[in-house]
């Protein structure tokens, strides 16, 4: 088995995709996971998925007999496909542009799916994205990196049960280079939301 890099994945769009299906904790087949990405050829679902696999991204969570056939059912690997300092380290700034692309490209394409649905309400489905400018020293930045883990991971254990709807909560902090008052967003920031 080749251990892929977590860059390995998140600089390919259908294994960064693939990921964002399981996000959540989930467990799906390859039907389920075909289901997620319609857009994507099942030839190629199915070869990064055995690429992800034999790479230690993904594991087999349950297999069972359907037809005469072994269905197998799949997870993400605790940790598999995150980035941490560590391998953010080993990139190349190369690499680094082209991780945020293929991040960036999910996030349109996260959109686009949710606008060509039959049901769209973004007010009702708290939809929204917004941009603020923050003045922050190191220490500042660090307290607010605290808070938004304190506010985050207790909601990461939620399950789904019926009630819960799964949303994808994305974050991007840059240090924006612009010392210039003038030139920063206003006070309510830049963006758009529907949801609040």
């Amino acid at each position: 088995m080749t251990t892929l890099r977590p860059a390995d994945v998140v600089l390919h769009p259908v294994r960064l995709r693939i990921v964002q299906a399981f996000l959540g904790d989930r467990a799906l087949t390859t039907g389920e996971l075909r289901a997620a990405l319609p857009d994507v050829a099942t030839a190629t679902l199915y070869r990064q998925v055995a690429a992800m696999v034999d790479g230690g991204v993904l594991e087999v969570a349950d297999e069972r007999r359907v037809r005469g056939a072994v269905e197998r059912t799949y997870r993400l690997r605790a940790g598999a496909a995150y980035v941490d300092a560590d391998a953010a380290a080993t990139m190349s700034l190369d690499d680094h542009r082209r991780a945020f692309l293929t991040f960036v490209a999910g996030l349109v394409g996260d959109l686009d799916r949710y606008l060509d649905a039959d049901d769209v309400d973004l007010a009702r489905d708290g939809v929204g994205y917004r941009q603020h400018a923050l003045y922050l020293t190191d220490d500042e930045l660090a307290d607010l990196v605290a808070d938004l883990r304190a506010v985050i991971l207790p909601r990461l254990e939620h399950r789904p049960d019926g009630a819960r709807t799964r949303r994808l909560f994305s974050t991007v902090l840059v240090p924006a280079g612009d010392d210039d008052p003038s030139r920063a967003a206003p006070p309510g920031g830049a963006g758009a939301t529907a949801g609040s």
